[in-house]
């Protein structure tokens, strides 16, 4: 299933984000991606001015880096999540 990029596709993104105990943050900035994630205070930073194609793009990129507690996910969005990684894997 490919990915959509709209405004639903992000907020289901934040959503699995805000599960794992992260904060999302839309802010201006010059990093060179179109977010950036902040460790220690699990804090994720998104570059307010990249298209939301990039936006979605950057954070399904974090969400693969991070470890995830699946336990916490509710069933929609662990298929979600699962949906993600199968579209990232045909890219």
């Amino acid at each position: 299933m490919p990915l959509s990029y709209n405004q639903y596709t992000l907020e289901k993104i934040e959503s699995v984000l805000k599960t794992q105990g992260y904060r999302v943050r839309y802010e201006k900035g010059n990093f060179k991606t179109a977010a950036c994630l902040l460790q220690s205070s699990r804090i994720v930073v998104v570059n307010k001015f990249s298209t939301l194609e990039s936006k979605i793009n950057s954070l399904v990129d974090l969400l693969q880096q991070i470890p995830l507690d699946e336990s916490l996910l509710e069933e929609k969005q662990r298929q979600f999540l699962s949906n993600l990684k199968q579209t990232a894997l045909q890219l």
